[in-house]
């Protein structure tokens, strides 16, 4: 939610209602948290625009091989006007061939791609969330992500809800209330 007050708010109201009604008893609150993802793109423009030339040629040579020896040549370096360039020309070759350019799967792509390009091209840029951090639950697999705490009751009842940066613990487990 946008507005954090409206959300306190809620949140105090029902805690109230749940102790008016005897639902909460307990003097015992545990801090808990759980991660999701940011909405903040981790990628350059030059790493989208690769990465979806790279589906685009995928989903294009797993209807026809052959197709490889006509694609233009890869651009190897990381300069986005020779990336954009490169795209043009995949997209120009991809929509000479009718059949090809029709193929849902390689429509898809291409469209991706295109629309990629003209963000690109317009100056478009991904937000970044200074808040969002890398996280891994395995050795090969990360991701954006912030946490977002929340303390509850022992019923599993949510007394209060902040969202803070990924990096942030989970904080002191169980606390007690005086």
């Amino acid at each position: 939610m946008k507005d954090t007050d409206l959300l306190n708010l809620l949140i105090g109201k029902t805690v109230s209602i749940a102790i008016e009604k005897g639902i909460i008893r307990s003097k015992s609150i545990i801090v808990d948290a759980t991660h999701s993802l940011s909405r903040s793109n981790p990628f350059s423009p030059i790493e989208v625009l690769k990465e979806r030339a790279r589906q685009l040629r995928k989903a294009v040579y797993s209807t026809d091989e052959n197709w490889k020896e006509r694609m233009p040549q890869k651009n190897e370096d990381n300069d986005l006007e020779h990336e954009l360039f490169y795209c043009g020309k995949l997209e120009k070759e991809i929509e000479s061939d009718e059949v090809l350019r029709s193929m849902p799967k390689v429509k898809e792509k291409l469209n991706m791609l295109m629309e990629t390009m003209e963000d690109t091209r317009d100056h478009y840029t991904l937000s970044k969330d200074p808040d969002a951090r890398t996280g891994h639950k395995t050795a090969d697999t990360s991701f954006l992500w912030l946490q977002n705490p929340y303390r509850h009751d022992r019923r599993r009842i949510i007394t209060a809800a902040v969202v803070t940066s990924g990096e942030k613990g989970d904080g002191w487990g169980e606390l007690k209330i005086d």
